[in-house]
């Protein structure tokens, strides 16, 4: 046995030495005791900031009815939105005026929706709303169908044509290049629901309105004809797209206050896009439920439509800004806006990724 020597006695500490293993088990005891508690309270300090960092619940206001939501509710359901630690949920809206309205008021973070509800908003000096991208685009899925009888718009001259929102614009277009406008006709407000028993009955001659309504139309009167669609205005001529394209808006507040949920939202926001530009199939099987429409009937619509992601997607918002100021400029003429906005002030892509 080692023998140590106590210093203040000289005798040998044979006792001590025998001691140490138990003293040496009771500081590993106070070791274990100290990093258990240590663990633990980087366990509840860990949870206490992740509830502190609990992802920023977004609303997105969107239809249900419209093809052109199908990359939002990719970016949803394909985990897009989470994977940037964000939690948004889809609220169903089907107007594009609510939707604006549910923005403004702050129960929506942002949405996909018609411009003719973002143009006269703007018109009205409401600042609440930034615009910022194009993902959806569809001409040719808005025209004119008339009874029979009616080769064309001059011989609708003095008749009755129905026609709502955008599709008004369409009809003006395609009367314009008559060489008409609204007033050489008789123009009939109609809801788009109304217009094909408005037709079968004959109380309009022609009527106005987009798919898969304009379908019904011609199911109404089989034997009528198509006067043309959007493709055949002035507007398409110039802008490649429909008379009144989506716009994606997102509340002032949040990208002045949050950029970089703003930045989060856009970024997902393109993957959707991107995704169902790449990969159709996929897409409608992920958002089928939500149309509550078979997959085929669903990749059928999206196949109708144009979408956008992130490919130049610069170019492409110079281009809908463009449209934007030219369709203001159109409802202005035509007395829908009290006044003329200068639609760029509400562009903002500042928090859009370059690439």
């Amino acid at each position: 046995m080692a023998h140590y020597r106590d210093r203040s006695t000289g005798r040998a500490g044979a006792r001590t030495a025998a001691a140490l293993p138990g003293i040496r088990a009771l500081l590993c005891i106070f070791v274990l005791i100290g990093a258990a508690t240590l663990i633990g309270a980087a366990t509840l300090l860990g949870a206490r900031t992740a509830a502190a960092q609990e992802a920023p619940k977004l609303g997105f206001a969107g239809s249900v009815t419209w093809y052109g939501q199908v990359p939002i509710m990719v970016a949803l359901d394909k985990g897009f939105f989470k994977t940037q630690g964000l939690d948004v949920t889809y609220q169903v809206i089907l107007a594009s005026g609510d939707r604006l309205a549910s923005v403004t008021a702050g129960s929506s973070a942002f949405s996909n929706l018609g411009r003719t509800a973002v143009i006269p908003a703007m018109a009205r000096g409401d600042t609440s709303f930034y615009y910022f991208a194009n993902i959806d685009d569809s001409p040719g899925n808005e025209g004119c169908w008339a009874r029979p009888g009616f080769a064309d718009f001059k011989a609708l001259r003095g008749h009755k044509v129905a026609a709502n929102t955008s599709a008004q614009i369409t009809m003006n277009g395609l009367l314009e290049v008559q060489g008409m406008t609204e007033k050489d006709i008789q123009f009939a407000n109609l809801p788009p629901n109304e217009m094909a028993p408005a037709l079968a009955n004959g109380n309009v001659d022609a009527a106005c309105v987009w798919q898969p309504l304009l379908d019904g139309l011609k199911k109404a009167v089989p034997d009528g004809k198509l006067l043309g669609t959007d493709m055949d205005t002035p507007n398409f001529q110039k802008f490649k797209s429909q008379a009144s394209p989506d716009i994606m808006v997102i509340s002032r507040k949040l990208v002045d206050e949050h950029p970089d949920q703003a930045r989060k939202l856009a970024i997902a926001i393109f993957q959707g896009a991107d995704f169902t530009i790449q990969h159709p199939e996929a897409a409608a099987d992920t958002v089928a439920h939500y149309f509550r429409q078979p997959t085929d009937q669903v990749l059928a619509g999206i196949k109708a439509f144009r979408f956008y992601g992130t490919k130049d997607w610069q170019e492409h918002m110079k281009l809908h800004t463009a449209q934007m100021q030219f369709l203001a400029q159109w409802l202005y003429d035509n007395k829908k806006i009290p006044s003329l906005p200068d639609v760029a002030k509400w562009e903002n892509v500042s928090f859009l990724p370059a690439n």
